[in-house]
């Protein structure tokens, strides 16, 4: 199968890195949102990355007009009548995704692969929204798109082998690196990363240790390049408590309960480096 013309739809952190990742592999790119200011505050993310590409010599100024020119703004879902692949990336949250998923299979052409950036929730649930499940699969990227290489790349239960293989040569087309994880809760990155981030903040709550401690115990006796607190500030609380919470009703056990804490600063608005505020204090 061939694929030129892909939709994103959710024009946030992650949506406008793979819009930008694939317009700059050349396809044409439609990146899509619910409103015209989400959809221009993610391409000026793209615009704000590859300036910074063509002042470290990395790419022309040609270049980055070029790739800006592969985009197109949309706020329709309509808009994916004539596009091969479709990648949702809106917010964690399965109701969200099904209600876009049944929206989609009846818009977009019948030969175009719909595939989610889920982290977390099941891709054969949300597949049973369509009347195309054999057509759905997981591409789950991680942040920063441009600059992390891995591409999880998760089956659903009727995902066909043409279309997980047209999704593995897409993602090497990217320059990206394709993994092939099985369809349970958290995959492989977040079962692995969420829990070691739930017991660092239980491990704050429990009063053994500053939160700079911990994150400095972790990047310096663990070699992380970036300590656990901080990285759940980036993620965001909201969307590491989203996780846990999937984990834990996907698993049925408690070793996945999100820590009270956690709960407390989510409540409470501070959801990390997109409020300004989370463990740490960010100026806006």
């Amino acid at each position: 199968m061939t694929v030129q013309k892909v939709m994103v739809v959710g024009a946030g952190q992650m949506g406008s890195g793979i819009a930008q990742v694939f317009a700059q592999s050349g396809f044409q790119v439609i990146l899509n949102d619910i409103k015209q200011e989400f959809v221009e505050r993610g391409l000026g993310v793209i615009t704000k990355n590859l300036t910074r590409q063509v002042e470290k010599a990395r790419m022309t100024e040609a270049d980055k007009s070029a790739i800006l020119a592969r985009i197109v703004a949309s706020t329709s879902l309509e808009d994916a009548k004539d596009i091969d692949l479709v990648i949702e990336a809106a917010v964690e949250n399965m109701e969200v995704k099904t209600k876009i998923f049944s929206q989609l299979d009846q818009l977009a052409p019948e030969h175009a692969v719909l595939a989610s950036n889920t982290s977390s929730l099941p891709i054969t649930e949300i597949a049973a929204a369509t009347k195309r499940p054999e057509q759905v699969i997981g591409m789950h990227f991680m942040n920063p798109v441009p600059v992390m290489k891995l591409v999880e790349i998760i089956r659903g239960l009727a995902t066909t082998d043409e279309v997980y293989q047209t999704i593995e040569d897409i993602t090497k087309k990217l320059q990206k690196v394709p993994v092939a994880v099985n369809d349970f809760p958290g995959f492989v990155s977040n079962r692995v990363l969420m829990p070691m981030i739930n017991e660092a903040i239980y491990t704050l709550y429990e009063g053994v240790a500053t939160k700079e401690a911990i994150d400095e115990v972790m990047k310096l006796g663990m070699n992380h390049p970036m300590g656990p607190l901080t990285l759940a500030d980036f993620i965001g609380l909201d969307t590491c408590l989203y996780i846990m919470e999937t984990l834990h009703e996907g698993f049925g056990d408690d070793k996945y309960r999100p820590c009270p804490l956690l709960r407390k600063y989510v409540k409470a608005g501070w959801l990390g480096k997109k409020t300004g505020r989370g463990f740490y204090t960010y100026e806006s």
